[in-house]
């Protein structure tokens, strides 16, 4: 096969298609939750914490003392933005947990769908097997 054949009939697996469209759902997905963490739960912690604004929490590594994450930021200081870190790690949190309930509806759908396991039937109970016995050895003896 070709080098374009072979990419062709790689594109077109049922996994890669599923695979892009997973890709374009989840990059929609992350605006949502984006906006969520930004304008629903942030303001929430922000006022939790007596209107802290996370997104300009900053240590400047120089030792000065700046106002505001832009004043350091225009001195050139290196600084360290923890309080866009908390946004992140909050915004991983919702995700996995959106996540983890998607998954978890789909686990109970996949179980619904699953046909009911067929029963084996038993087999002879120990009772049976022995007088099935008996009866073969019954009939050895009378035979001989």
């Amino acid at each position: 096969m070709s080098f374009i054949q072979d990419f062709k009939k790689f594109m077109l697996k049922g996994d890669i298609i599923a695979l892009a469209t997973a890709v374009v759902i989840g990059a929609a997905f992350n605006k949502i939750i984006a906006s969520v963490v930004a304008d629903v739960i942030m303001p929430i912690i922000g006022l939790i914490t007596g209107g802290t604004d996370f997104s300009q929490k900053f240590i400047a590594l120089d030792g000065v003392s700046y106002e505001t994450l832009e004043a350091a930021k225009e001195a050139e200081a290196a600084v360290i933005t923890y309080g866009n870190l908390i946004d992140t790690i909050i915004h991983f949190i919702i995700v996995a947990f959106f996540i983890f309930l998607v998954l978890r509806a789909y686990e109970k759908t996949k179980k619904e769908k699953e046909a009911p396991k067929l029963v084996e039937p038993k087999g002879p109970t120990q009772e049976d097997l022995l007088t099935q016995i008996r009866d073969e050895l019954k009939k050895q003896n009378s035979s001989t």
